[in-house]
């Protein structure tokens, strides 16, 4: 394998996250090559097309309201020619190329916001875990129409990156619509983003909960440590699983593989399509099986993208896993950076990914196996009653079970699965799975 292409969400990723594909993870060719695309079919350059550039460039320089240097009106057009191609196409300044690099160690700056673009506004893919914009309540679907009071309406998506980027420390003001409703405003402080991929933790006695917040570069490894650490607090054959992919807005290709083979013994994990020769990729999975054949649920949801479906899509085309929640984001590009001269780099869009069965999820996403909205739970108190148990005089089990009044029930702690709809459905479904199977 030449290339680890990287998948994303964003042309930018705030969090300040921009476009999580890099460390070792990018491909660090200098060009992509392929025999189609010859010296001889290069020398083919429109020729008064270039000159319309050169006499564009000239006139601007000559008679615009103020001097315009050659540099910038030369990286402006290089913008332009990478904005119009995709949104996740885009030139990278130094700047931009070391936060791309930065972004999959797991720590950088900024409010912890994956952002995309539509209909001229900043839209958010997904607010990530235990970040500023987590925990002030963003959703994944806002729209952020104002950044310290500024319209964001016809910003690019560097400037209003910009606009919240800061000092840990410093606030910032956002303007958010959420679901067509009245806008509102929503202040944050800027922090370092530490971003903990994979977290674990225990459902109930025999189910496990695995959240994977991004794909960075070590997560196929943490999350071998993850299911380790799963058996040894249950002490037993782990029952069942819960894969939570939600909000998850993608990362490095290579990690998702990875995890994705976890739970796999064989069969094709995903493949890639494009135009170069190093495009076309193939990744199967291993017979080792980290799982040991656990049941497993997937939940995703609108803000799961990229790598998290390729991981949704893989282990539901080869049928290891129930996939529940809502349509996934859509995202079925690959993303290539090129690193060009002067540390400044190409994000690149050079191929298109397919499950296992060959579905393209390019703009019509993961449809789950079950849907379930995300909705929000209200518990009624049981009425107080009188049972059996409570009469005076009453017979004993025979069986030589304990009496159970009513007064008898013990506090139960909260848990997650209590206030999260989608993940109490998904425990449920493994409840009913491993009684149908005598387990």
């Amino acid at each position: 394998m030449q290339q680890r292409p990287i998948f994303r969400t964003t042309t930018q990723s705030l969090a300040l996250c921009l476009a999580l594909a890099a460390g070792g993870a990018h491909a660090q060719s200098s060009a992509p090559t392929d025999p189609s695309t010859s010296t001889a079919a290069r020398a083919q350059l429109p020729l008064d097309d270039l000159r319309t550039f050169a006499e564009v460039l000239d006139r601007i320089k000559s008679a615009y309201v103020e001097p315009v240097d050659d540099k910038t009106l030369l990286e402006n057009a290089i913008r332009g020619m990478l904005s119009n191609l995709d949104p996740h196409s885009a030139y990278l300044d130094p700047q931009a190329f070391q936060e791309l690099q930065e972004s999959t160690s797991g720590e950088f700056g900024g409010l912890g916001i994956e952002v995309g673009m539509e209909d001229g506004f900043i839209r958010v893919v997904s607010p990530i875990d235990d970040t500023p914009a987590s925990r002030a309540g963003i959703e994944a679907g806002d729209l952020i129409v104002r950044i310290d009071g500024q319209p964001t309406k016809g910003m690019s998506m560097q400037e209003a990156v910009d606009m919240m980027r800061g000092k840990p420390g410093s606030k910032v003001e956002l303007t958010i619509v959420r679901e067509g409703g009245q806008p509102f405003d929503v202040t944050l402080t800027r922090a370092v983003i530490k971003v903990q991929s994979v977290r674990t933790e225990m459902l109930e006695d025999g189910y496990g909960y695995l959240r994977i917040t991004q794909f960075q570069v070590n997560t196929g490894a943490e999350v071998g440590k993850a299911l380790a650490s799963l058996r040894k607090d249950n002490k037993a054959p782990l029952k069942g699983l819960v894969m939570d992919l939600r909000n998850n807005p993608g990362g490095v290709l290579q990690a998702a593989v990875e995890v994705a083979d976890h739970f796999m013994t064989k069969g094709l994990i995903v493949y890639t399509q494009g135009r170069i020769a190093n495009s076309e990729l193939r990744f199967s999975a291993d017979p080792a099986d980290a799982s040991q054949g656990v049941p497993l649920v997937v939940l995703i949801n609108g803000g799961s993208a990229s790598a998290a479906e390729i991981v949704a899509g893989a282990l539901q085309d080869s049928r290891r896993a129930v996939v529940m929640g809502t349509d996934s984001f859509g995202k079925g590009s690959v993303q290539t950076v090129l690193p060009l001269n002067n540390d400044r780099a190409l994000k690149l869009t050079t191929a298109l990914y397919y499950t296992p069965n060959g579905r393209s999820i390019q703009a019509q996403g993961i449809v789950p196996d079950i849907e379930v909205q995300r909705a929000r739970l209200t518990r009624e108190d049981e009425m107080a009653g009188v049972k059996e148990a409570d009469l005076a005089g009453h017979l004993g089990n025979g069986n030589g079970g304990a009496d159970r009044p009513s007064n008898g029930k013990a506090v139960r702690t909260p848990r997650p699965q209590d206030e999260d709809y989608q993940l109490g459905q998904a425990l449920n479904l493994l409840k009913g799975l491993n009684i149908t199977r005598g387990q």
